[in-house]
């Protein structure tokens, strides 16, 4: 059993131009952080119809509330169709659920009609999907399982936040 419900949003993420600036001016207008950093290199992945693609990207992990807070500095990203979702913008670029299979629910979305647009495995063997609901949320839904480096992240980013005094509000990881 895990400290999150399957299916829960449990992560909001934007994609920002500067990760560390982006970070200290969302911790100051909402109070959210302290912001680990760090580098994400993903450089196996699939996108639509078995194109390949990575993800090389920098992000600032803060707690806001009950609610994990990623903002993303993209560095490169490929295939074109997950690309393209990277601009940044004003807006929410993913919410990341866990669930309990990530081979069934990645059947799943695809069915309901939400592909996915970049399935990746993490150098320390973490399966992650971004699927495109933008028709009907304007965002993409990232899934991936409970696992114990995913759980400790998670706790990790939580604990930085209690009693946090508002100083020293980008950290690295």
């Amino acid at each position: 059993m895990t400290e999150f419900s399957p299916g829960a949003v449990v992560q909001i993420a934007y994609i920002v131009d500067d990760v560390r600036t982006a970070a200290r001016e969302f911790a100051s207008r909402t109070g959210a952080g302290p912001f680990l950093v760090r580098r994400n290199r993903v450089t196996t992945a699939l996108g639509p119809d078995g194109a390949t693609g990575s993800f090389d990207h920098s992000s600032a992990y803060g707690q806001w509330g009950h609610i994990q807070v990623e903002l993303v500095e993209v560095h490169s990203a490929e295939p074109a169709a997950f690309a393209q979702t990277t601009l940044p913008g004003n807006q929410i670029h993913h919410v990341a659920i866990m669930v309990s299979s990530f081979d069934d629910q990645q059947r799943q979305f695809t069915a309901d009609g939400w592909p996915a647009v970049l399935t990746a495995t993490t150098p320390n063997g973490n399966n992650f999907a971004f699927h495109d609901a933008r028709a009907q949320l304007g965002h993409l839904v990232e899934i991936y399982e409970p696992r114990p480096t995913i759980l400790g992240l998670y706790r990790k980013v939580a604990d930085a936040a209690v009693d946090w005094d508002g100083s020293d509000p980008v950290r690295d990881m």
